[in-house]
């Protein structure tokens, strides 16, 4: 039998399928009936009743919280980025034609090796919407999506879920060779992506007339995301059993935002479209938290490969916790599985909702998969490619 959790929380997956104008009211709402349901008639890990789920909450706060403060952080960061006007000066450097645009793509993975895969995406999408005049179509949205979360796949600080891997003792090296599936997963989806961007909205010739880099707002952008690294790498290496105690990336963002206000302000509005976005992620990533999951299925490429399409719909990190627990996984696979997996649909990752908040009109599952089905092929040709090079090695 089917526990009920189950069955609300796929009620609010198909709500937010067929309806993502109302996507936040639903998944807030379908947070609020698992809960309920759950203090009434079953049980959290922490417990039965009230007590229970407050004991839920207080285990799963600084996940939430960070995500809050990295949405609502990059979303301004992004905007500043914007501001600074290096990106209407890209054109100078880019190619001409879809090359320049599948260019950006690869930009976009490189910083996401390095970078939170959120802040990847929107950069990437503050520089689409200089190159392109605002003009740009939800394929390549779903590209850059796509090319966050593949170059976060392989570094243990360019993920969520790679750095749970870090901090419960995978080595980085079994994390590297996600690379290896996810550069192919971006040529396959890059390439098409970039060549429906160029015939919908030419990317630009080269900078406009009179465009001057504003220097000051650049180095506040490169200190933000350099004062991000600095904090992700110490906590990890130097603080790795209180990492996910508290939130200190999101803690870190906004905290330099902040302090660097007074010097170039923030626009301060961008906060209530992005906090939307974030309540939304955040009551989803909420009712998978729980959902009554005590293990997965036996450790395989098989179980990988499925991870990643549940992804899609199935916020990630709970499953990578859960495929801790158990371990066996070969955690390079893994990582590629469910962190490129949820570029499918435009919900299925943080980075994804992170970008519709930038561009609300690409909040549609089925204009997502319409346009960026070659998203699902690059899944699975990058994942083959894996495992028939490298193989299925599982690690402790």
């Amino acid at each position: 039998m089917i526990p009920a959790e189950f069955l609300l929380f796929g009620a609010v997956l198909i709500g937010v399928a067929v309806s993502h104008r109302h996507a936040m009211a639903i998944a807030m709402s379908g947070a609020m009936a698992i809960a309920v349901y759950k203090v009434l008639f079953s049980s959290f890990p922490t417990g039965t009743g009230l007590s229970g789920f407050v004991g839920h909450l207080g285990h799963e706060w600084a996940v939430l919280v960070n995500l809050l403060l990295l949405l609502l952080g990059f979303a301004l960061l992004a905007r500043q980025f914007e501001d600074s006007e290096i990106p209407a000066m890209l054109p100078r450097w880019l190619p001409d034609d879809w090359p320049g645009a599948f260019v950006l793509l690869v930009l976009v993975f490189g910083l996401s090796s390095f970078l939170d895969n959120i802040a990847a995406a929107m950069i990437g999408g503050a520089i689409a919407h200089t190159v392109f005049r605002g003009t740009v179509h939800i394929a390549y949205l779903a590209g850059i999506v796509a090319a966050a979360n593949a170059g976060g796949a392989g570094s243990v600080i360019g993920d969520t879920t790679t750095t749970m891997m870090w901090i419960a003792g995978v080595a980085p090296a079994d994390v590297l060779r996600a690379f290896l599936p996810a550069g192919i997963a971006l040529v396959v989806c890059g390439i098409p992506a970039a060549r429906v961007q160029q015939r919908h909205s030419p990317i630009q010739q080269g900078p406009p007339r009179g465009v001057q880099i504003d220097w000051i707002r650049a180095a506040i952008v490169l200190a933000i995301l350099g004062a991000a690294v600095a904090v992700n790498v110490v906590v990890n290496t130097r603080f790795s059993e209180d990492a996910g105690r508290f939130p200190f990336l999101g803690a870190a963002v906004m905290g330099s935002m902040l302090l660097t206000a007074p010097i170039r302000r923030p626009q301060w509005s961008l906060l209530g479209p992005a906090l939307t976005g974030s309540l939304f992620l955040l009551s989803l990533v909420l009712c998978a938290s729980m959902m009554p999951v005590e293990s997965l299925p036996a450790p395989s490429w098989q179980t990988s490969f499925g991870l990643g399409f549940l992804s899609a719909v199935f916020d990630n990190i709970p499953l990578t916790a859960l495929a801790l627990k158990q371990g066996g996984y070969d955690w390079g696979m893994l990582a590629y599985a469910v962190g490129f997996g949820g570029s499918m649909t435009w919900f299925g990752s943080s980075a994804g909702v992170a970008l519709t908040g930038m561009y609300p009109e690409a909040r549609s599952v089925g204009l997502w998969l319409r346009h960026g089905w070659w998203v699902i092929v690059a899944y699975v040709a990058g994942f083959f490619v894996l495992l028939v090079t490298l193989g299925f090695r599982p690690g402790r």
